[in-house]
């Protein structure tokens, strides 16, 4: 029987270490290889090829998002499960979406682990409820755009004359954001969630996820730790 190549993707050692000692414990899997970042995670991928791959979320110089689409885009058929601290976690529907297999919780059991390897390896998609639940309202909901990430309603709300006059000072930031998207932004870099952003900033849930949307297209990003990067690097926080 052929062994499950993998290759395990975070740039965390403490954490690599452990994985390394799960894998090893089963026979009919071979950890091939280690990345520490996103851009090494690519080119590791392409050079070793494996079955399955093991994707961190956040990871520095490129994000496990990014970098999951830059792989499926050279090898379409390599299986990338992402990892995460929790099901709740938005970003693994935006992950989905970039072509990965679903998602591995960094906590989980030896056995719950070694089976969504074994499962990816053999094709199948491993999401828990609450991701199923994500990706059937997501494919129930008309999109708004070729950017749109999946994790965010279009909002319903009509535009209120606040933003209006927001967008027309975008000019005073990178990329276009408005005054409005900018409180936003900072508020996510400070990692507070879209419910206490509503609540700081006096709007409703569904108005914080449209603006979380326009921000996410405007800079081209899947997820808060690259528009966190972005936050940091332009100044902003």
């Amino acid at each position: 029987m052929k062994r499950i190549r993998v290759l395990v993707a975070d740039d965390h050692p403490v954490f690599r270490y452990g994985i390394r000692a799960l894998l090893s414990s089963d026979p009919d899997i071979e950890l091939v290889g280690e990345a520490t970042n996103g851009e090494e995670a690519v080119t590791r991928a392409l050079e070793l090829r494996p079955d399955v791959i093991l994707m961190d979320f956040n990871m520095p110089e490129m994000d496990g998002i990014e970098a999951t689409r830059k792989i499926l885009e050279a090898s379409p058929h390599t299986n990338i499960l992402m990892m995460t601290m929790s099901e709740d976690d938005e970003s693994v529907v935006a992950a989905v979406r970039a072509g990965a297999r679903g998602y591995v919780l960094k906590d989980a059991e030896r056995d719950e682990t070694l089976r969504a390897v074994q499962a990816a390896a053999g094709g199948e998609a491993i999401f828990g409820p609450t991701i199923a639940r994500r990706l059937a309202a997501y494919f129930a909901t008309p999109v708004t755009g070729p950017g749109t990430p999946p994790e965010q309603a279009p909002a319903e709300e009509p535009e209120t004359p606040e933003s209006v006059t927001s967008a027309a000072s975008a000019s005073q930031y990178p990329a276009g954001l408005t005054a409005r998207e900018v409180e936003v932004l900072r508020l996510v870099a400070r990692g507070i969630t879209n419910a206490q952003i509503a609540q700081e900033l006096y709007l409703s849930p569904r108005t914080v996820n449209a603006h979380l949307n326009s921000i996410y297209g405007k800079l081209g990003v899947s997820s808060r730790s690259a528009a966190t990067r972005f936050a940091v690097e332009h100044g902003l926080v």
